[in-house]
């Protein structure tokens, strides 16, 4: 059993636990820089998928996970990221600069919009997030001459340091840009959460009414909150749009909203664990099923049935599976186990009961 036994408050906010912790981190980032030497290039090529949505739900888990507020319009931002560095590269600026100026582009828009948005709560703000999302479509299609419209757009491959850098072409050195990326935004993510920032942001989603009275701006935390939440997202749009190809109207549908939603719940909200898990389920599921279906059409002698909305219809089980008997996610069952192991055999069955996170005053807001 491992036991902690802190001495200051500086420890409560290290980014490493202790040093086994950071062994393992250190650990699973080698392990990544080897995966083109371990994976041959179809499955390296579901990895970038992978990192690319890990990149989108840290973008969503930041505003809902860490700070309360429910969005179902990341896919508008996703878009936004995505056409802005187009139209940056395409007027003739570097990746090195296109690529953090879309998530500059996508997290000042994000606060603008947060203005109005914040205003409301709950389910009033996810209708309003909604709404957003499918407005977009629209948008994209009125403003053809700068985003191609129904047409879409071809992405330009990525010039870097004199290499050129394609999905296609370059499997293994796009996958270094993703994972150069998500390791940035990731270690980004971490010390914002140990910062007073973050702390303001997780006291708001616990309770609106403690954090005031404990001097938070709560209309300028969430605010930031939001501009951040969009700006991650933008870095995931402009790499999804390099990883599609080709992208219109319809690649950054309100499904990609809710599949972004869906996914921190299955990881586990309030933690940057559950982005990852999360992606590894959305990412990995549509080839899991494929390889089973033709398993089971091996197996009766016939060929696979398409059976359409089977992807959503399993990972809708999978998500009301978790609500009804894990709603902490993926990575809360994890923490559950492992700290049976080190407890044992001092654990007991309620440590993890669900607390009530709202005081009885704001039931009435």
């Amino acid at each position: 059993m491992r036991v902690h036994f802190k001495t200051s408050y500086n420890q409560d906010i290290r980014l490493f636990e202790d040093k086994w912790t950071l062994f393992v981190y250190s650990l699973l980032i080698i392990l990544s820089f080897l995966m083109p030497y371990i994976l041959d290039v179809f499955y390296l090529g579901e990895m970038t998928n992978v990192l690319i949505w890990a990149i989108a739900g840290l973008g969503l888990m930041l505003l809902t996970g860490h700070t309360g507020q429910a969005s179902l319009g990341h896919a508008a931002f996703l878009a936004l990221g995505c056409y802005s560095y187009a139209i940056l590269v395409q007027k003739g600026v570097p990746f090195l600069i296109a690529f953090p100026l879309s998530s500059v582009i996508t997290g000042v828009v994000g606060m603008i919009v947060a203005i109005p948005a914040l205003r409301l709560r709950g389910i009033y703000l996810a209708i309003a997030t909604l709404a957003m999302s499918i407005l977009v479509d629209d948008v994209i299609v009125l403003a053809e001459p700068f985003t191609g419209g129904v047409s879409g757009i071809f992405s330009e491959p990525i010039f870097l340091f004199g290499m050129e850098i394609d999905r296609w072409g370059t499997p293994i050195a796009f996958y270094y840009v993703a994972l150069v990326t998500i390791i940035i935004v990731t270690f980004g993510y971490a010390n914002i959460m140990r910062s007073p920032l973050g702390r303001s942001f997780v006291a708001v989603r616990d309770s609106e009414v403690s954090a005031q009275a404990m001097g938070v701006n709560i209309a300028r935390t969430k605010m930031i909150s939001f501009g951040l939440s969009c700006a991650i997202t933008g870095l995931a749009g402009a790499l999804m749009g390099l990883f599609a190809g080709i992208f219109n109207n319809e690649t950054f549908s309100v499904v990609i909203s809710i599949q972004l939603l869906m996914m921190i719940v299955i990881g586990g909200l309030g933690s940057i664990h559950g982005a990852f898990f999360g992606a590894i389920i959305i990412g990995f599921l549509p080839q899991f099923l494929s390889i089973s279906k033709e398993y089971v059409g091996d197996f009766i002698g016939g060929s696979a049935v398409a059976i359409p909305g089977l992807e959503f219809g399993v990972f809708g089980m999978i998500l009301i599976a978790f609500i009804m008997f894990e709603p902490n996610g993926i990575y809360g069952r994890w923490v559950k186990i492992r700290t049976w192991f080190e407890l044992f055999p001092f654990y007991r069955k309620g440590m993890f009961k669900r607390q009530k996170s709202f005081l009885k005053t704001e039931r009435l807001q």
